[in-house]
């Protein structure tokens, strides 16, 4: 018996993979190989290149040191630096008359308004001394009314001799009298002129012997009103030194001290190192250790300009209000004197530095992975890090800790501190 075959049909629904499908997955296959080969066999083969390079300096000898490159710090400059207050003006007040204190109107601490009377001089000499001088503006006066009259006397006993003078010596023209007789009345004539010169000049003295008498008087009235001793500038008296009673000799006897301390003067010393970083008109703010939590706004008002050549340093001055008065003269302070600066320093680590005999220096790596020692200059110590002013540049690769392996033209194997950390 002879059996058809029959040919399997698939069904209707059946999915057949069209050739554009199946080129799409060849391609993301291949996508997927490469990013397999990529992420695991060129990292495997750079570690294995990284432990044949290991291997091949621990065969050698070579030591592996951490490095880094340097940097500039922050645009930041944090300076603080302690300071002196003082007050804005400050004078002490002598006695200008000698007597004795008759009343004390002000103690240590008052308050005072300028021109305000702290104290009272009794001065009985002193006002003897003004009568006696009256008394002699009264006798100047005198004298100099006698060489007026004794002066007018004088022009008419010249204008006589004058006149007679003059008729004698028509007389002698005329030959009725002798030329000897003419010559003589001439002669009496010089010299009443000569007599009323001295005259004049007599009154000149006088009146200028009045005029000394009189500044004596105002001299002596200008001394009296000494007695009432005032407050030159508002302020707070900050030293008394006398009681009732007391003797005071002018110019030489301190009554008071008085300071104006509505606004305080901070005085700092910056290092040389940080002068560029203050400017005039630079804000400031301070701190007080017996007002803690408290910060007082201050502004730069003046500099130096010029370094004092024992320390280095120099002087600025900071003016701080203070209307409450909590502030006083004397006072030891804080100055933050923190701000922006337009060319950051160099800073390293404390670590990479080498101090040696010949000064500071860093270990400077070479393309070659050689160690050339550098010499270099300082600057503001943070503890951690140091400032360099000078000896490297920006971007420098240098040992980050060297130590005895760090020789000059060492060779070593660079390690950058990032890997090393991880």
């Amino acid at each position: 018996m002879r059996h058809d075959e029959t040919k399997s049909v698939p069904p209707a629904n059946f999915w057949r993979p069209s050739g554009t499908t199946i080129s799409a997955l060849l391609f993301g296959f291949l996508v997927l190989l490469v990013i397999a080969f990529l992420a695991g066999y060129l990292p495997l083969q750079r570690r294995e290149a990284t432990l044949r390079a290991e291997a091949d300096a621990r065969q050698k000898g070579l030591p592996r040191l951490a490095v880094m490159r340097v940097g500039r710090g922050t645009d930041q400059n944090v300076l603080k630096l302690p300071g002196t207050m003082q007050a804005l003006t400050e004078a002490p007040i002598l006695a200008r008359a000698d007597g004795y204190l008759k009343r004390r109107l002000a103690d240590i601490g008052d308050r005072v308004q300028a021109g305000q009377v702290l104290a009272d001089i009794d001065a009985p000499e002193l006002d003897q001394q003004i009568h006696q001088a009256e008394a002699a503006i009264e006798q100047a006066h005198a004298v100099t009314e006698q060489a007026e009259a004794s002066l007018e006397q004088g022009k008419a006993n010249r204008e006589l001799a004058r006149i007679t003078a003059d008729r004698w010596k028509v007389l002698v023209e005329r030959g009725i009298s002798s030329q000897q007789e003419g010559d003589q009345y001439q002669a009496q004539l010089a010299a009443q002129d000569a007599n009323v010169k001295t005259l004049e000049k007599a009154i000149q003295a006088q009146r200028g012997n009045l005029a000394a008498v009189k500044a004596n008087l105002a001299r002596l009235q200008e001394v009296q009103g000494y007695r009432l001793v005032k407050a030159p500038f508002d302020g707070v008296i900050t030293l008394r030194n006398v009681d009732v009673g007391a003797l005071v000799s002018t110019g030489n006897t301190l009554l008071y001290r008085i300071a104006q301390v509505g606004t305080l003067r901070t005085y700092v010393s910056v290092p040389q190192v940080s002068v560029n970083a203050v400017r005039v008109g630079q804000a400031a703010a301070l701190t007080v250790s017996h007002l803690p939590g408290r910060t007082f706004r201050g502004i730069v008002a003046r500099t130096a300009n010029a370094l004092d050549p024992a320390s280095r340093t120099m002087l600025v001055e900071v003016d701080v209000p203070n209307a409450d008065g909590a502030l006083f003269p004397g006072t030891y302070a804080e100055v933050d004197l923190s701000g922006s600066r337009p060319n950051p320093p160099l800073v390293v680590p404390a670590t990479a530095i080498l101090f040696r005999t010949d000064g500071a220096q860093v270990a400077v790596v070479q393309p070659d992975q050689t160690v050339h020692l550098k010499k270099i200059t300082v600057g503001r110590d943070y503890g951690d890090r140091v400032e360099i002013l000078q000896g490297v540049s920006e971007g420098i690769m240098i040992v980050a800790a060297p130590g005895d392996a760090a020789r000059e033209g060492a060779k070593i194997v660079p390690v950058s501190r990032d890997s090393q950390q991880k």
